[in-house]
């Protein structure tokens, strides 16, 4: 199951690339820190009966696995999340290339913290593919184009926010595979989102109102369980499993899948059809991620 760990983090990443363009739009007149909190706790406590016998496990974790956990929570359930969704909401799904900068930015973080952190040594073959799959994403996103920021001041803040959550998800995929180290998947996953929705309920209580829970519609709950089942719980439950297996350079590669789903779903569901260079972008992105799982292989 080695070699197929790669695929898991590309279909974990390719559902969170249907959560920015299908689901979360439906949440846009929510507060972030209480969207992010709800989707968090619904998750939380769905598998918390389920590693109700691991608790001794959590209690046997040290120092450094427990700090491990709150900064993937702090950094990918809590800071990233809320960037790229305020982002989202600022370019009111519509503006998309701008938020998905952060795919191209995302892997340059994640490859220096994990040279920095983890000591993860690479051959010279894995940069040149690296540096390729980043290029390709470029294309594919903007083609020959430079990303026009002009269009009003929210697009600037949502470019703002997309650096921020590029940082953060790149932070959140180093510091997950060091907390990966002495756990399994499973009991990961659920400690990724208790830590998250402990982080979320004091960041909501301070700095938003948690009694807006009320104007919550029916559909934006079942919403919510949608995102719990898919692009939230099942999604990390997935990328756990791959990142266990793959280096946390290899894994930040595959989740480029993200914006090749955007944009495959901006052009069935939007008809934003893409252009010569951008499929050429699609091209050397694919061969890109299929090279590097190659070499995380070997």
């Amino acid at each position: 199951m080695g070699r197929l760990a790669p695929i898991f983090i590309i279909i974990a990443a390719s559902l969170w690339g249907i959560d920015g363009i299908v689901l979360r739009p439906s949440l846009y007149n929510l507060p972030v820190p209480l969207v992010v909190l709800i989707e968090s706790s619904i998750v939380a406590i769905l598998l918390s009966p389920l590693f109700y016998k691991q608790f001794p496990k959590i209690k046997s974790l040290g120092k450094r696995d427990l700090l491990s956990f709150f900064l993937v929570a702090l950094f990918g359930g809590a800071i990233g999340t809320m960037s790229i969704t305020k982002a989202l909401f600022y370019v009111n799904f519509v503006n998309l290339s701008v938020v998905i900068l952060i795919q191209k930015l995302q892997p340059v973080f994640a490859l220096i913290l994990a040279s920095v952190i983890l000591k993860e040594k690479l051959p010279k073959e894995f940069f040149i593919w690296a540096g390729l799959a980043i290029v390709g994403a470029y294309l594919m996103t903007f083609g020959l184009a430079i990303p026009n920021l002009s269009t009003g001041e929210k697009t600037v803040f949502a470019a703002g926010l997309s650096l921020v959550a590029a940082f953060s998800f790149g932070s959140s995929t180093v510091f997950s595979k060091r907390a990966l180290r002495n756990v399994g998947f499973e009991l990961g996953t659920y400690l990724r989102f208790l830590f998250s929705s402990l982080i979320m309920l004091i960041t909501t209580l301070v700095f938003s109102s948690i009694s807006e829970i009320s104007s919550i519609s029916g559909t934006q709950w079942l919403i919510f369980l949608l995102i719990a089942f898919t692009t939230g719980g099942a999604a990390i439950f997935l990328y756990y499993y791959g990142l266990k297996k793959v280096t946390a350079s290899v894994a930040t590669i595959c989740e480029l899948a993200f914006p090749l789903t955007a944009v495959i779903l901006e052009y069935f569901l939007h008809g934003n059809l893409l252009e010569f260079f951008q499929w050429i972008g699609v091209v050397i992105l694919i061969l890109s991620i299929i090279k590097v799982s190659s070499i995380n292989n070997k």
